[in-house]
Parts: C-alpha cells; sequence; structure tokens
C-alpha cells in the first residue's frame, strides 16, 4: 500500500463537471464549425517544388498569398530544398506551372516543377468515412476486450474515458481550427492507444485492491488505487509530452498537427484515466461482489 494517500475522489463532482464543460464546447464547436478539414478528406490539388538552395517557408508563404493562393500549406518534403504545397484549387493542369511562376518571381535560384498532382473529392470522402468506421470498431473492440479482461462495468468506464479524450481533441481542434488530416486522424488512434493503456493499468489496480483490502468503501479502494498508480501515470505522461513538445516545435509542419493531436490527447487522458474511468465505476456502483472470483463448486462424492 502507498505511504501517501490523495483524496482523488473527493473532487469527483468537480471533475464532473469540468469534464461536462469541455464536452458541451466540444460538441457545440463540431456542431457549429465542424473540422478544417485538410487536403486529404477534402480533395485539391499538390504541387512539388525543387530549389538549388534550402528555401524559407514563410517567405514562399507570403508570395503565395501575395499571388492569390490564400489557403496554401507550404512544408518541406523530405529535405529543406523540397517544397511540398497543399492548394483547395480544382484540377488545372497548368496550375504547377503557375505557382512556379509566382515563386520564381525575385528568387535568383532556379526553381524545378516535380510534381502537379490532383487528389479527387471522392478519394477524401471515403478516407473520411473510412476513418470514422474504423474508429467506431477500435471502440467497440476495446470495450470487448476490457469486458472479457475485467468486468462489464470496467468496460463501460474505459471507452467513456476513451470517447471523452476523443471528442476533447476534436472539439480542440474545431474550436481552434486547426487542419484536420490523415496525420491528426493517425494522432487520435494514438491517443485511444495511449489513454486505454493508462486505464488498463489503474483498473487492474482497482481490481487487486478490491480484492486484496478486507475494509474500505468503494471510493477509499479507489483513492488507494490511483495514488498507488500516480508515479507510474506521472513519469509516464511527463517523459511523452517532453516527447511531443520537441516535435510540435522542431517537428515541422509535416507532423505538427500529429504532435500537437497527441499533446492534447496525452493531458486529456492522463486526466480521464483517473477521473473519468473511476467516476463511471463509483456511478455504476461497483463493489467487491462484481469483482471476486467465483466459488468454485464443492464436488460431492456420490459412491455408497
Amino acid at each position: 500500500m502507498t505511504n501517501k494517500l490523495y483524496n482523488f475522489m473527493g473532487l469527483r463532482k468537480i471533475a464532473t463537471v469540468f469534464s461536462a464543460v469541455l464536452l458541451l464546447i466540444s460538441i457545440g464547436s463540431l456542431a457549429v464549425n465542424g473540422l478544417k478539414l485538410g487536403l486529404d478528406f477534402t480533395g485539391g490539388s499538390l504541387v512539388e517544388v525543387g530549389y538549388e538552395q534550402p528555401a524559407d517557408l514563410n517567405h514562399i508563404r507570403g508570395q503565395l498569398e501575395s499571388a492569390g493562393y490564400n489557403d496554401a500549406v507550404v512544408q518541406t518534403f523530405g529535405s529543406p530544398t523540397d517544397i511540398l504545397i497543399r492548394l483547395g484549387q480544382d484540377h488545372d493542369p497548368k496550375l504547377g506551372d503557375k505557382v512556379v511562376a509566382a515563386l520564381q518571381d525575385g528568387e535568383a535560384q532556379e526553381l524545378t516543377l516535380r510534381r502537379n498532382e490532383f487528389v479527387g473529392a471522392q478519394v477524401g470522402e471515403e478516407l473520411r468515412e473510412q476513418g470514422g468506421m474504423g474508429m467506431l470498431l477500435a471502440l467497440f473492440m476495446i470495450m470487448v476486450y476490457v469486458a472479457f479482461r475485467f468486468q462489464f462495468k470496467f468496460s463501460v468506464g474505459a471507452v467513456s474515458a476513451l470517447a471523452h479524450d476523443v471528442l476533447i481533441v476534436l472539439g480542440f481542434f474545431s474550436v481552434l481550427q486547426l487542419d484536420f488530416d490523415l496525420t491528426v486522424l493517425a494522432a487520435i488512434l494514438a491517443v485511444i492507444g495511449y489513454s486505454l493503456n493508462d486505464t488498463i493499468v489503474v483498473a487492474d489496480r482497482i481490481r487487486e485492491n478490491f480484492r486484496k483490502v478486507r475494509k474500505g468503501t468503494s471510493t477509499e479502494i479507489m483513492n488507494i488505487s490511483l495514488s498507488q498508480t500516480l508515479g507510474r501515470t506521472l513519469v509516464t505522461s511527463l517523459t511523452t509530452m517532453l516527447v511531443l513538445v520537441a516535435l510540435a516545435v522542431f517537428g515541422g509542419e509535416m507532423i505538427h498537427g500529429f504532435a500537437i493531436a497527441l499533446l492534447v490527447g496525452v493531458v486529456i487522458g492522463t486526466y480521464s484515466s483517473i477521473y473519468v474511468a473511476a467516476n463511471v465505476l463509483l456511478m455504476m456502483n461497483i463493489c467487491k461482489e462484481d469483482l471476486m472470483p467465483p466459488e468454485k463448486e464443492e464436488e460431492v462424492d456420490e459412491r455408497p
């Protein structure tokens, strides 16, 4: 048993209100503003330009805005001299030449058009549907796994925490109108895995303590379990966040959205494994009887 005991569940009502406010903001923003879908989902054009020397991305964005391409997404592609430009433009075989002409103005070095492709809206729609179905299937399979691994009430708590995390990350991107593309979708699926891992560790300790601690209410056993796993939770979360902050700051625009989504997901996932999953268990009146192993029936010797 841990030497230091924290009364986590003493704040569960405040945590419930806090989560409800975040969920209302997220759902409201998703309903009103929606997501700012990237080129992967909406369709558009890709233009790849080669520079002789490392290019300044901010300067390129300014040149494109001056030429009327206000929605252009500019990022390096493999090396500082390879520039990938995403545009929400309809198909135009000469778009690449127009972009190169706009960028060549005032440049001393020679630019090379390496690619001019179009991603159709139908492809984007299929990606959007498959991504959503993949997320729902992941949540369902997680619920089945936790129900078999622990108990049905734990599966409800785990899936509630995961849905809570996903909605808040989506709401974060909706409120700030950040680009939502396939890398962000991949980050959300990674958040589900991270949050599930943390929730499973806590659930395993809760089950163990319900069977081991003879005296104590469900709330007290929750506090004991959460206090015992707090050190592991904080160390894992902080080390993960340090890496994600470095990726967000120095990783470049290609993975910026991925790093931001994971960073938000890790923070909210750490919170939900303490105050959402455990809170749902208390709301469902978890008790020792739910977690005690079934008694084996004694064999009766019917021989004379």
